[in-house]
């Protein structure tokens, strides 16, 4: 699945366009490095999303192309927050 969908999806960032935005300004790591909106996510990835006063890292547990809001908190597992 591609990042920019699964940020979305998983309701980490409110729109697409948004999660776009945000890879292409650098601000998401996947495995440690900058990534790109269609980088190929796979089950187990390490994504950090660097907010403006925080980041956030969470690992991938589940790729599903459309949950419900309920579910959404399912696909990732958060690691830090800081």
């Amino acid at each position: 699945m591609r990042l920019d969908k699964f940020l979305k999806v998983s309701r980490i960032l409110k729109r697409r366009t948004v999660a776009q935005e945000a890879c292409d300004g650098g601000k998401v790591d996947v495995n440690g490095k900058p990534a790109k909106p269609g980088c190929q996510l796979k089950v187990g990835d390490f994504v950090c999303v660097h907010f403006a006063s925080a980041n956030l890292t969470f690992r991938v547990k589940m790729l599903k192309e459309t949950v419900k809001k309920d579910e959404a908190a399912e696909m990732y597992e958060i690691v830090t927050t800081l």
